[in-house]
């Protein structure tokens, strides 16, 4: 297992088991002590979604420079990991299996637009998720009930002019979701947050670090 150190802990290439063999990942160790862990989805598979997507790297270095532990992998059939595309319900396979292969009982779940249906999805039931992070929700598409009835704290990222979350969209769906929650606008920025990926990293260290402070 080949590992890079940064300032934030180890960087290992890691083999995640799942009932299909395995899934490709990146896990950023974190500093000594830390309580929570994280793990961000990427987008969708079919859509040349994977871990290495700039706002997943970027969400990641958010989590990683809050000293927490990171973990990001491939999706089933994208890249090294084994299976074929799940249509949602075997990422939420994967997901799980994440969990398991990190071993924390205290974890936000993130994921940019496929990824934070599919991550925030699993989070908002499984208690081992104790918050929710999403950028870009793509709300246009539906579907998203688990996560808005969560009552888990819950971050909201999305650029001002996001084609799958608009503001029309965006804010009545979140005015609906249970507290605690926060949403916050990128103003300048589309669904990809094209050029625009300081000012969510920024949102994140400012929640989750007010959050893990408490």
């Amino acid at each position: 297992m080949a590992c890079i150190a940064t300032p934030a802990g180890l960087i290992q290439h890691v083999e995640i088991p799942v009932s299909h063999g395995s899934l490709e990942g990146i896990l950023q160790t974190g500093e000594p002590g830390a309580t929570v862990a994280a793990i961000v989805c990427h987008p969708h598979p079919l859509h040349g979604g994977t871990m290495h997507n700039r706002v997943v790297f970027y969400a990641a270095k958010a989590f990683g420079e809050l000293g927490v532990p990171v973990l990001r992998f491939n999706f089933r059939g994208v890249s090294g990991s084994t299976g074929t595309y799940g249509d949602g319900v075997g990422e939420q396979e994967d997901v799980r299996a994440a969990l398991d292969f990190l071993g924390a009982d205290r974890v936000v779940l993130a994921g940019f637009s496929f990824g934070s249906r599919v991550g925030l999805t699993v989070g908002a039931a499984d208690d081992r998720a104790i918050a929710l992070c999403g950028m870009g929700l793509p709300v246009s598409s539906g579907g998203l009930e688990a996560i808005q009835q969560s009552t888990k704290p819950k971050l909201f990222v999305q650029g001002r002019y996001d084609q799958y979350g608009p503001p029309e969209l965006m804010e009545p769906w979140f005015e609906a979701a249970a507290e605690p929650k926060r949403l916050v606008w990128v103003d300048g920025a589309d669904h990809f947050f094209a050029d625009r990926t300081e000012p969510l990293k920024a949102a994140i260290i400012s929640y989750f670090g007010e959050l893990l402070a408490t």
